[in-house]
């Protein structure tokens, strides 16, 4: 399992926003190249972005769902990556005096993934999630996906 912090400069509803834009989703998802669709119900639980990960022409398409969405709290997803497998991610928000702290987990939750031990997983998730936590940071502050932008 892989735990990052980091402290945004933005509102929570303002790092929502951004959670909420499946369209930002390769913005600041580490790995994810392109979106081919994001159901118009998104961020509803159970609606997915259908995205693609890699590099071109080497991509694998599959889908994030939504498990939980608790605006502007807490959202965890289950990213979907075969013949890799599936990650549960969960992002907590907490709100602070000049912005908020989000926490990311994840955790390979079936296929290869699960069979890798912890002592290899842990430091290549936790340097890919504190580079998601940069942009996700970057997003935010910058205003991207803010109502009326």
């Amino acid at each position: 399992m892989s735990t990052t912090h980091r402290f945004i400069e933005a509102t929570p509803d303002r790092v929502f926003d951004v959670l909420a834009d499946g369209w930002l989703f390769p913005s600041w998802v580490v790995g994810a190249s392109r979106i081919r669709d994001v159901d118009d119900a998104w961020p509803a639980i159970d609606s997915k972005i259908h995205h693609s990960f890699g590099v071109w022409p080497i991509v694998i398409d599959d889908t994030t769902s939504i498990t939980e969405w608790n605006r502007p709290f807490r959202a965890e997803f289950i990213a979907r990556g075969w013949p890799l497998g599936e990650a549960d991610v969960t992002v907590d928000v907490q709100d602070r005096s000049g912005g908020c702290f989000v926490t990311m987990t994840e955790f390979a939750v079936s296929g290869p993934g699960t069979l890798v031990p912890p002592l290899l997983m842990e430091p290549v998730l936790n340097i890919r999630n504190r580079e998601a936590l940069q942009r996700l940071a970057w997003l935010a502050e910058g205003g991207a996906a803010a109502p009326g932008a």
